[in-house]
């Protein structure tokens, strides 16, 4: 199955989802499916690793070795220690997933008309940057702001729930 997503995962993630809205159709349904899609991958590896990594550990063998059954280690030591690094994965693909909603927008393959986006927001700017440049500062600024603000806090949970990272 891995080899399934790592030949997915040579796959760029906007072709997918360009591909993706082309057949579906632009809206904000298909955005959310397209980047869940694409996200999902390096999510399952994240997953498969850890979990690979955690199986081999004292406390999972011990727990072995005195009878826990297989869905008792699953629930009792793989899924608490992996949550972590999950959490934190999720806060760094937000950016991501920002960018990704915003391009689509500004090249006309996003949410449609009436829903406001910073993409189409910011594609409207473009169109009079020349007479009112701060029709596309705003909305450059704020999506700017948002992706910094989720990589922050994805960095404040990764120091916050590493256990390698704490003194």
């Amino acid at each position: 199955m891995m080899r399934i997503v790592d030949v997915l995962y040579t796959i760029p993630n906007l072709v997918i989802v360009i591909l993706l809205i082309m057949v579906m159709g632009p809206g904000l349904h298909t955005i959310i499916i397209a980047i869940a899609l694409t996200n999902w991958l390096g999510m399952a590896r994240l997953v498969r690793g850890q979990t690979l990594q955690l199986r081999e550990q004292e406390f999972v063998l011990a727990a072995r070795t005195l009878g826990a059954d297989g869905k008792r280690i699953i629930m009792k030591h793989l899924i608490p220690n992996t949550i972590g690094p999950i959490i934190v994965r999720l806060t760094f693909a937000v950016p991501g997933a920002i960018f990704t909603e915003a391009f689509l927008s500004f090249i006309g393959l996003g949410v449609p008309a009436p829903l406001a986006s910073w993409g189409s927001l910011a594609s409207a700017g473009q169109r009079t940057l020349t007479t009112c440049p701060w029709q596309i500062f705003f909305p450059a600024l704020f999506i700017s702001l948002a992706m910094l603000s989720f990589n922050i806090i994805g960095d404040g949970l990764r120091d916050a729930l590493d256990p390698r990272l704490r003194k």
